[in-house]
């Protein structure tokens, strides 16, 4: 391939990225803007913005695949299988909470979970549940409750600190602790 195709390949990645980032963050904020609101967030032009993605849907679904991308990616950086159960949990808990704004919008647009794309239980998912039975059968997790439900928890924890971030403007140092901690006695054994 040469420099040039290189250079463009690198430049129209960029310009998808800055796109979708743009798109994750105003429909954060805002779930019907427009594609010219997104635009503009992205500092691109409306038809560079129809360039990448066509239709509104075409956007959601790149979003949605981003996300899911996103979020194995931060499941992969857990190291889940490392370690007491506990510990890979709140890894876990740290590297979703660094999704910031792609958890936001889900949280927002939750009708992105109920996308095809969404409904099969996903590695993550299964990889995640394996963390929490096995903290079950360690010990370090209470056994009395399923693990389906400690991974609610985990998911509504996630809800709660990025939405004191957001809308009480409390410093994500600070949700992150009490997340990490609510999370420590909510899985404890009795």
């Amino acid at each position: 391939m040469s420099e040039g195709v290189m250079a463009e390949t690198g430049v129209r990645a960029r310009t998808r990225r800055a796109i979708l980032d743009a798109a994750i963050e105003t429909l954060t904020r805002t779930p019907n803007a427009s594609m010219g609101d997104i635009a503009t967030a992205a500092n691109v032009g409306r038809t560079t913005v129809h360039r990448y993605f066509p239709e509104r849907s075409d956007l959601i679904d790149a979003i949605s695949a981003d996300a899911l991308e996103r979020i194995g990616q931060a499941t992969a950086r857990a190291r889940l299988d490392d370690g007491p159960a506990p510990g890979a949990l709140a890894r876990l808990c740290q590297e979703y909470f660094e999704l910031g704004d792609v958890m936001n919008l889900l949280f927002t647009m939750s009708d992105l979970f109920f996308r095809p794309e969404w409904q099969e239980e996903s590695e993550d998912d299964r990889v995640l549940l394996r963390v929490i039975e096995r903290g079950q059968r360690e010990g370090t997790i209470d056994p009395e409750l399923p693990a389906e439900w400690f991974q609610q928890v985990l998911w509504s924890l996630q809800y709660t600190a990025w939405e004191m971030v957001r809308s009480q403007d409390k410093p994500k140092h600070d949700a992150l602790t009490l997340c990490l901690r609510t999370l420590a006695k909510a899985i404890a054994p009795v």
